[in-house]
């Protein structure tokens, strides 16, 4: 590492430990943790942490039976659980994790990551959703349309002390998502902004980006990959059974499924053992 990326890393550490300070985001949740929720999470992170594939499913329906549908199945690595759009309903999202909880053989259930609303539409209202969110035992918090690398600091700088891989003890993932083209142009920058866990090219949304387009679709998520690839940072996709176990052969470390069959395929295609 030269030295002026040393030093923007020790910089931008300086204002999330003055930022967790001021909000107390990071001083407060840390003691809020189970020791279930840390040893199951550790896991995910450590899983990252090493380059293995992780395989996330949608949470289908949000609802409580959706929860308990989640705590059944145990081929996914976390939960991926959506409030970008919609009313904010964090008592929703308490229920379906209480019925997955229930429903689950493993302490705690799955991880989940909560998809918040986009930054641009209201920063004042980042750090009550992701406050809320952690409150509610999420272990990780997807941003999405993320179009610069200032708005990728501002989002790992709202995790407080609780930011992984900024924090190294940190127990909660930043999932980016670039899903627009000024997102897409920015990608070397969003991606090499420190403290970033994961960066993941929607293609729903850069379908109609780019008006349905699909070699330049193709040509944006391949952008995407190929700076997590030279700079490290795992790149996340959504698959299907059609194409997952390519995405995995391409390099992508998170993949994120509508059909539980799919993670099984995928998990075969890179010598892991479904469950």
């Amino acid at each position: 590492m030269n030295v002026t990326i040393g030093l923007r890393e020790l910089s931008f550490v300086v204002i999330v430990l003055s930022s967790c300070q001021n909000d107390g985001i990071g001083t407060r949740s840390t003691e809020n943790i189970s020791d279930e929720t840390v040893e199951l999470y550790d896991g995910l992170i450590s899983k990252i942490q090493n380059g293995e594939p992780v395989f996330g499913a949608f949470a289908r329906p949000q609802t409580a039976d959706g929860g308990s549908i989640a705590g059944r199945n145990k081929d996914p690595d976390f939960i991926f659980y959506s409030l970008e759009s919609g009313p904010w309903d964090i008592p929703g999202l308490g229920a379906f994790r209480q019925a997955m909880i229930n429903a689950s053989e493993a302490v705690g259930g799955h991880p989940i990551t909560l998809r918040i609303p986009p930054i641009r539409e209201d920063r004042q209202a980042l750090y009550r959703y992701i406050d809320e969110g952690l409150v509610e035992g999420v272990e990780g918090i997807v941003f999405p349309h993320v179009e610069s690398a200032e708005e990728a600091e501002l989002a790992v700088q709202a995790l407080g002390l609780r930011s992984w891989p900024l924090n190294p003890m940190g127990d909660v993932i930043s999932v980016i998502l670039i899903e627009d083209r000024v997102g897409v142009e920015s990608a070397e920058e969003i991606v090499g902004t420190p403290g970033v866990s994961v960066v993941i090219p929607g293609p729903g949304d850069l379908r109609r980006a780019y008006e349905g387009d699909e070699e330049a679709i193709e040509a944006a998520i391949q952008r995407v990959l190929a700076a997590c690839m030279k700079l490290g940072v795992p790149c996340g996709i959504t698959a299907g059974v059609e194409d997952v176990a390519d995405r995995l052969e391409q390099g992508f470390k998170m993949i994120i499924v509508s059909d539980p069959a799919t993670i099984g395929i995928g998990r075969g295609s890179v010598g892991q053992p479904s469950f």
